[in-house]
């Protein structure tokens, strides 16, 4: 699979090995970013690589990990004739695009995505970047990586819980954009947690192929691209209040999305329902111990809000997301049922 967008082209590698990342990289040299846990898992698969090792989660995802990666860069020489690699999770990989993008004002990176909440979302599209203040990617870059190899073996080495988190970025590709692929889900969720192959390269293939056709034509987010944010944008406040992974919080987010739906007219209840019992079918939650009112804090500091509207994606059905500026009342009185 292939995305080409204005910024660039990015390759989709899926099923490929590890193993095949040097040929990828062709006769440049290549410097690897990673975290401590994919140094102690895949290290010895690195040896042939410069790697600069930073720290986990999304307290590493700063402007000083990034200076620091720069000093890195300088101490081996980095210049236009390397390609940069991110080896590893969401955070990795926004951390290591950004680097890359800004450095030297660019230089050519890659991506080899070891979770799959990154192979299905944070490697796709361009966006590279890092928190402020706790509030999530107000710094960043849109650059395209030149390839995306997404090996699928990695994810035998996740916990559950980080496979279910991915699988939120699944339904939620399913839910804005192909009704098939949430039947798929619903039909072989349980395969899919499983790790059966078939299943799961299915399931992948089919996010990454909605993902691409989505930023190819509105690379730059200016109206089609804000439809992958279902379950963000209550999701990233949720995130951050409650300190709960990604895809935990997109899940409650798309529940308060779902049900804003609903009230607007555009969804059913019964299409709500599927949503939420496949989200617990899942493992993932639907509601959150939170305080409403910091909440609502962090949602009204979101970048995606318009004077005292809120642009929020909804659902006009399962698989067909709209974009509706949203009063924050609304938004709150949404709050009253997810919030505990």
């Amino acid at each position: 699979m292939k995305l080409v967008t204005k910024t660039g082209e990015s390759e989709f590698f899926v099923g490929r090995s590890i193993d095949d990342l040097l040929s990828l990289c062709g006769s440049r040299k290549a410097v690897a970013v990673i975290d401590q846990n994919v140094r102690r898992i895949y290290g010895e698969r690195l040896k042939d690589f410069e790697f600069i090792e930073i720290g986990e989660g999304e307290n590493s995802k700063t402007l000083l990990t990034v200076e620091k990666i720069y000093e890195r860069f300088l101490e081996i020489g980095v210049d236009k004739s390397h390609i940069v690699i991110g080896i590893g999770g969401g955070v990795v990989c926004d951390i290591a695009g950004y680097a890359a993008s800004t450095f030297m004002r660019g230089i050519p990176f890659g991506f080899v995505p070891t979770t799959l909440l990154a192979q299905v979302d944070a490697s796709i599209g361009g966006k590279n970047g890092v928190n402020l203040k706790g509030y999530k990617n107000l710094i960043g870059t849109i650059r395209q990586p030149e390839f995306c190899l997404i090996d699928l073996n990695f994810l035998k080495t996740l916990p559950k819980s980080e496979l279910m988190s991915g699988l939120a970025e699944i339904v939620k590709a399913g839910a804005i954009a192909d009704l098939s692929l949430f039947e798929y889900i619903e039909k072989n969720y349980l395969s899919i947690l499983s790790m059966n192959k078939e299943e799961i390269n299915k399931a992948v293939s089919s996010a990454i192929s909605i993902k691409i056709g989505i930023v190819s034509s509105d690379e730059m987010e200016q109206w089609e691209r804000m439809k992958l944010n279902f379950g963000h944008t209550i999701g990233h406040a949720i995130e951050k209040v409650a300190k709960i992974p990604h895809g935990y919080a997109v899940s409650i987010g798309m529940i308060a999305a779902g049900k804003l739906s609903v009230s607007k007219g555009l969804l059913d209840n019964s299409q709500l329902k599927r949503i939420t019992d496949l989200l617990q079918k899942v493992g993932l939650p639907i509601k959150i111990k939170a305080n409403k009112n910091d909440v609502m804090e962090a949602i009204t500091k979101d970048k995606k809000r318009r004077s005292s509207k809120i642009n929020m994606v909804l659902l006009d059905g399962i698989g067909n997301a709209v974009i509706n500026a949203v009063e924050e009342e609304d938004i709150s009185n949404i709050l009253d049922g997810i919030c505990l």
